[in-house]
């Protein structure tokens, strides 16, 4: 074989790696291009309840990385609506929440929003530990949101005010509770408290003698505070909401999403 024959041998054997080189290296690192990050804000009991503990399982099945920004439900949608969320996580029904927001808000897109159930989380009613009442109905409930039951006498209780404690500032749960059992109406019991977080919802309960508070379940247990148990138990969806069909990187989250949830919370 002559040099030049040698010569053009090697160019052929040095194009065929360069050829399964640059195959390898698409194939290699294809899943890392078509990777997204996503950035989700909104209720915090939905990132209490599954983002703070399985994001990282979210984010490795569903191959996209996960930017959480626990807001609360109203805040969470605002910035999906204004482009600064790929997803808003609430925690009521999507109707209750556009019905809350279209007072403030009239002009924003609200046709356009698409919910995606992803679990359901019941509604604890919290009462201070030395209160007696255990049992009641969800309509006496409604009642003393209302305001027509004002003193726990009426219940079987103790000759005290009853203090009814809720999350204020567009929390999900706050919203829920009021669509359950108002109607969707604000509660308008004489002697309501709004508090900013469901940690401080729960510290009020724990030392105000009157108080009624409806709160997250996970954090009732956890500070070991006694609850009502009612004839029909008050539950939160936990939903994702998207502007439009979501696109398939999106998609991917919320199904893991619920995976993770049907697997871990059922």
């Amino acid at each position: 074989m002559t040099w030049c024959a040698r010569a053009k041998a090697g160019c052929r054997i040095l194009d065929t790696c360069r050829i399964l080189f640059a195959g390898i290296l698409v194939i290699g690192f294809a899943p890392l291009a078509n990777a997204e990050t996503l950035v989700i804000q909104g209720s915090t009991t939905f990132a209490r309840r599954l983002m703070e503990p399985y994001q990282a399982m979210i984010e490795a099945k569903s191959g996209h990385e996960l930017t959480v920004i626990p807001n609360k439900s109203t805040p969470g949608l605002i910035a999906l609506l204004e482009g600064r969320a790929h997803l808003a996580m609430i925690s009521a029904r999507l109707d209750a929440e556009i019905e809350t927001l279209r007072k403030a808000f009239p002009g924003l897109a609200f046709d356009r929003l698409r919910s995606f159930e992803i679990t359901r989380s019941r509604i604890a009613v919290a009462v201070n530990p030395i209160n007696p009442v255990r049992t009641t109905t969800r309509d006496v409930v409604a009642k003393v949101l209302s305001g027509e039951i004002a003193n726990w006498k009426a219940l079987g209780g103790p000759d005290l005010p009853i203090r009814v404690v809720l999350v204020g500032g567009g929390g999900g749960l706050t919203v829920a509770v009021e669509s359950e059992l108002l109607a969707g109406q604000s509660a308008k019991s004489p002697n309501v408290l709004y508090v900013k977080t469901p940690v401080q919802l729960v510290q009020v309960v724990e030392q105000e003698p009157g108080a009624i508070g409806f709160a997250q379940l996970s954090l009732v247990k956890q500070r070991g505070i006694p609850e009502i148990t009612l004839d029909k138990p008050l539950e939160q969806l936990l939903i994702f909401v998207t502007i439009g069909e979501p696109t398939p990187a999106m998609r991917a989250v919320i199904e893991t999403t619920r995976s993770v949830a049907e697997e871990r919370l059922m």
